[in-house]
């Protein structure tokens, strides 16, 4: 996997602000594919463990790690305007996935659901 430092880095606003965004990719088991694809839509990438990636832009930045060889969660921060943006890019991957974003005091605010 060719990783990336290449990329926009997150904006200082959401760089300063706290987890806003979960979610899972189903049906996935190797998270390098994907961080490849996001380094290929020119975002940066790095490797954060043995398998997980952190992948990310000005407007986002979000941490895939394999679970259990089934899923990968996603978690990290998100500009709440550009979630959308962030669901678009995984159904352009062909990936099904679930996202959640969660306001200042950790209430769910907006569930997508992709197909992918």
């Amino acid at each position: 996997m060719d990783l990336s430092d290449e990329g926009e880095a997150l904006s200082p606003e959401w760089a300063a602000a706290g987890n806003n965004v979960c979610g899972t990719l189903h049906g996935c088991r190797n998270v390098a594919p994907v961080a490849e694809r996001f380094v290929r839509a020119d975002w940066r990438s790095r490797s954060s463990s043995w398998e997980g990636y952190d992948v990310g832009t000005s407007w986002c930045e979000v941490e895939l790690n394999p679970v259990d060889g089934a899923y990968v969660l996603l978690n990290g921060v998100v500009d709440p305007s550009r979630l959308n943006d962030l669901a678009g890019l995984l159904d352009r991957f062909g990936q099904t996935s679930t996202l959640e974003l969660y306001d200042e005091e950790g209430a769910l605010v907006r569930e997508i659901k992709s197909q992918g």
